[in-house]
This record gives structure tokens, C-alpha cells and sequence, in this order.
């Protein structure tokens, strides 16, 4: 994962489309289309299969979070969905999450700060400013529409060690920073994640948060669990 990702930028602006262009293909990262509204993103996305989309969430024809569902369902393998937005605390933003997206950004993101995002969603082994993406599944999760809410498996498949990972998963820690406080190994960390997703049906660790809030393994007030290692 040491190439460039591909990306695709969605936004009825166009300003914000070139301004964002312009930082991205000064860091080497190639834009590899444009669309002006959802219609045009999920074009975009089946005739040019980018690593990633920055998605406005709020487009004519079609917005940002139907694009993302139409992208994700319609067999997108490893696209991954970035939502762009003016508002962090945002219902659709929420809603755009349990779509499928991996994080969102501000529109008035630093340069730095966007180019830091592009390349850390895709990798996929932390969330994207953690504090603010569990404060905002804080605000929604478990009040939102239940035709929203992030399909998912019974926790009960997770074996004792799964449900640990995921209880440090959903206070925003990365894989490394979970490997230091149950004292594993990093690819460990990385294997367990990977099997609590797909015993979940899940395709992301944001989604995999937003569950843990919804089912209540975690609840607002549960702090990160003191744990140690296993005998």
C-alpha cells in the first residue's frame, strides 16, 4: 500500500473540487475524476475504481449518502468513502457512516490535514480524528431511524478477545494503540479486526464503532477498559 491512492472528488462546487485537486496532485496523489452531484459520483467511481471518493454530503440529484450506499453495495471492492462536510456534529454525516463511509473532514480542512486523511483512511487501520467521530456516534447512535442503522451480525460469533478489541476499537483507538494496551503484536491487532469485521458483515471499523454504540457494548459513559494480557 506504498503507491499513491486514486482518488475521486464529489462536490457541486468547483471550487471545492479544483482547490482540493490542486493539494492533493501536489502531494503526488492522483485525482483520477470529478463529479458535480451523486449522480456523477457513482459514475465516476464504476468507470474509474479509485482507492477513495471525498464526498460532499449534501449534492443535487443525488446526495452523498445514497451515492455512498449505491458505491459500496454496487461491488466497489476496496473503495473507500470519505465524506466532506461544514459541519462535524451533522445527522447526515451519521447517516452517511452507516452508508458505508470511512470518516468525514471539514471543507475548511488545512492542506497538511487533508492529504493526512486521504492516506490514513486508506490504509484503514485507525479512525480519522478519533475524539470527534466518537462524539458524533455518541450524539446519534441508537436514535437514529432503524432503516438506518448499520447492518450487522450477532456479537455473540466474537470470541472473548474480539469483544475486547472492539470495546478499544470503539473509543477511537488505532490498531497500534490497541496492540500496546492488550500487549500483542500489531499484525495480531490487525488479524482480530479483521475477523471481528467479517464475522460482523462489516466493511470498515467506523462501522464496526457506530455497532458497538448502537448494540450497547459501549455507551457513553464506558470508559476504555483497563485490561491486561492474556495467560
Amino acid at each position: 500500500m506504498n503507491e499513491a491512492p486514486r482518488v475521486v472528488i464529489a462536490d457541486d462546487q468547483a471550487l471545492v473540487r479544483s482547490g482540493f485537486g490542486m493539494i492533493l496532485a501536489a502531494d503526488g496523489i492522483e485525482v483520477v475524476a470529478e463529479a458535480a452531484d451523486g449522480v456523477e459520483a457513482v459514475a465516476a467511481v464504476r468507470r474509474t475504481r479509485p482507492d477513495l471518493v471525498l464526498m460532499d454530503v449534501r449534492m443535487p440529484r443525488l446526495d452523498g449518502i445514497e451515492a455512498t450506499r449505491q458505491i459500496l453495495s454496487g461491488g466497489a471492492d476496496g473503495t473507500r468513502v470519505l465524506i466532506l462536510t461544514t459541519y462535524d456534529l451533522d445527522h447526515y454525516v451519521y447517516a452517511a457512516l452507516t452508508a458505508g463511509a470511512s470518516g468525514f473532514l471539514l471543507k475548511d480542512v488545512s492542506p497538511e490535514h487533508l492529504v493526512a486523511a486521504v492516506r490514513l483512511v486508506r490504509t484503514g487501520d485507525a479512525l480519522l480524528a478519533p475524539a470527534i467521530t466518537r462524539r458524533l456516534i455518541e450524539r446519534f447512535a441508537r436514535h437514529d431511524e432503524p432503516a438506518r442503522r448499520v447492518a450487522h451480525g450477532d456479537l455473540s460469533q466474537l470470541t472473548p478477545r474480539e469483544l475486547e478489541v472492539l470495546r478499544l476499537l470503539a473509543t477511537g483507538m488505532s490498531n497500534a494503540e490497541v496492540a500496546d494496551r492488550l500487549v500483542l503484536s500489531p499484525t495480531t491487532v490487525k488479524t482480530h479486526v479483521a475477523r471481528i469485521l467479517s464475522k460482523l458483515e462489516l466493511r470498515d471499523r467506523v462501522q464496526a464503532v457506530v455497532l458497538a454504540y448502537e448494540t450497547g457494548l459501549v455507551s457513553p459513559s464506558t470508559p476504555a477498559p483497563i485490561t491486561r494480557k492474556a495467560p
